[in-house]
């Protein structure tokens, strides 16, 4: 009896390998080897094309090679990674890996960055008024931390763990359209170890749960469109067509609720993002645009009948219309003659004409011109109806120049290069620096803040100063200007997130995938509708996409074109030769 024929067949094969390769002396076994098993002596040999009886049960020890100790740390890590069921192996990698960066992220900034958003948010859960004018439920958050141990810095420790889970999140769901975790699992690690986005979670920005509710109306998007492709046009590795599971529902329903509650102008993110999966989603069009238009119904409900209610103070009328102030300062600044003198005569009660035109020649800021100390927010107030009348007039007689009032201060949104840095057109970056005593002037002295001991929750203090050091100088390697169109440009990645989607659709014929864009196209269009400065937090979004969007290009690889009939032409090429 020859022993290889009692030898199962995948040591078999690996034998023929070796033989083929022409190998001789003594052989070094391969990880099929190491788990097969050695027919026992004495085993009856089975017929060809048979499978062998069972024989008694030997203990088998794997097969290593020459010289190797005991199995080390990563041997032992692999045995327990095989345990884990294989579905869960990619997001718990990811969490874990993304998690593990983000935590020296927070240990090096420890309790978190600041900016002088953070301090008025404590300012206005500690010593009051609440407002309407910053997201009430990012307030309500913070109140919440400030009293238990720990404070501010459970909150940043929490945002570290949700933004973990939605990088895992995401890998899962473009595994459904053949993206495999050998492509998202690097993108995910390398969007928590780059400064722009992987330093972001750190601030106390209500932005940050914003982004991560725009990431996860993203990946719920893909998981709705992903799971029912039709079968010609089936990415490698999808799952098979079925009902996308009830959590993928609940996590764009809660996902696009969290983008009108945690910034004002996130309803028309979530409007726009919203409708655009309810339109690729056939058979679902009529539940997801309900779905859509009670979650942005429940926040324009909360803002305007819930928060007076419980007496939170609505944003007042000058910080309402603080970009109309401007349009009428940028055309007013080119175009004088088209105002009347009446028209002048009530600008001049809020602030000089001369004022209306230096604020009027910088067209990338209003925060400029508003802030000023010579703006007279008060009088604005009483007076702004007739500035609304104005306004519009200024956009019947020139729309142009209001138009171009709108466009130049959405820069951040539109352009992939930021504008003079003279006219403070340049990206604006946070600086991770430590937090000012006075608190950006919010708690200099004499103010309420200054005596709030809740204030004091907002300095840092790190965990290791060598460690703040190596990752402060990290996160100032990505503040080279040459490099600020890739780095810290949104506008940049949702070209590119455009360009992948259009791109992996005319391959693979899935029209659906199209609504991929609804994401990055709401940041775009909001932004460029309402916005008062070139703040790069406004289009961190496509910065997370973007990268995303880039692994469905290696997707392609090894997919044909099916024909018209529904074959194959990979397989008609083999079937022919």
């Amino acid at each position: 009896m020859r022993a290889h024929e009692a030898t199962p067949a995948r040591s078999r094969r690996s034998a023929l390998s070796h033989e083929r390769a022409g190998s001789t002396g003594t052989v070094t076994p391969t990880s099929n080897d190491a788990e097969s098993a050695v027919a026992e002596p004495g085993a009856e040999a089975a017929p060809p094309g048979k499978p062998a009886p069972p024989g008694p049960a030997t203990p088998q020890r794997a097969l290593r090679p020459a010289g190797s100790g005991r199995p080390g740390r990563l041997g032992r890590l692999g045995r327990l990674a095989r345990r884990v069921p294989a579905h869960w192996r990619l997001p718990l990698a990811v969490a874990v890996g993304t998690e593990l960066i983000l935590l020296l992220w927070w240990a090096a900034f420890y309790p978190g960055l600041t900016s002088y958003d953070s301090a008025m948010y404590v300012s206005q859960v500690t010593i009051g008024p609440w407002s309407s004018d910053h997201s009430v439920l990012y307030d309500a958050m913070i109140w919440l931390v400030l009293h238990i141990p720990g404070k501010l810095a459970l909150l940043t420790l929490a945002q570290t763990f949700a933004a973990a889970a939605t990088l895992a999140y995401l890998c899962v769901a473009l595994r459904g359209l053949g993206c495999r975790g050998r492509w998202t699992a690097p993108i995910a690690l390398l969007l928590a170890a780059a400064p722009p986005t992987g330093a972001f979670v750190l601030f106390i920005w209500k932005d940050v749960p914003f982004t991560l509710c725009s990431l996860v109306v993203f990946a719920a998007t893909v998981r709705l469109i992903a799971l029912r492709p039709t079968e010609a046009a089936r990415p490698t590795g999808a799952a098979r067509g079925t009902a996308a599971p009830r959590g993928d529902w609940w996590a764009l329903g809660l996902a696009l609720l969290g983008l009108g509650l945690f910034r004002n102008n996130g309803l028309g993110v979530a409007l726009v993002a919203g409708l655009a999966v309810a339109i690729a989603v056939p058979g679902r069009r009529v539940v997801l645009t309900a779905l859509t238009t009670a979650s942005v119904g429940v926040s324009l409900a909360c803002q305007l009948f819930l928060y007076p209610a419980l007496g939170i103070q609505q944003p007042s009328v000058s910080s309402v219309f603080s970009l109309n102030y401007h349009d009428i300062a940028v055309v007013y600044a080119n175009a004088p003659e088209s105002f009347t003198a009446q028209e002048k005569a009530v600008m001049a009660e809020v602030t000089p004409l001369t004022e209306w035109t230096a604020g009027g020649s910088n067209c990338y800021v209003s925060d400029q011109f508003v802030s000023n100390w010579q703006f007279n927010r008060t009088a604005a107030e009483k007076v702004n109806s007739q500035l609304t009348d104005i306004w519009t007039h200024a956009l019947k007689t020139r729309p142009d120049l209001v138009l171009q009032a709108r466009i130049c201060r959405g820069d951040i949104a539109w352009s992939p290069f930021p504008g003079p840095p003279a006219l403070s057109g340049d990206t604006w970056i946070a600086y991770p620096g430590v937090a000012p005593q006075d608190l950006y002037g919010l708690a200099a002295p004499g103010t309420p803040m200054a005596s709030d001991p809740y204030r004091l929750a907002l300095y840092s203090h790190p965990v290791s100063q060598r460690l703040r050091t190596v990752a402060a100088t990290w996160y100032n390697a990505f503040r080279v200007p040459q490099l600020d169109w890739i780095v810290y440009r949104g506008a940049t990645w949702c070209y590119l997130a455009y360009a992948a989607i259009a791109f992996y659709v005319g391959r693979r014929r899935m029209r659906a995938v199209y609504a991929l864009v609804g994401v990055p196209l709401a940041y775009q269009l909001t932004v460029l509708a309402a916005n008062p400065a070139p703040l790069y937090r406004y289009m961190v979004g496509p910065l997370f996409i973007g990268p995303f969007c880039l692994a469905l290009i290696p997707a392609l690889r090894g997919y044909e074109q099916p024909h018209e009939d529904g074959g194959d032409r990979e397989r008609d090429r083999d079937a022919g030769s």
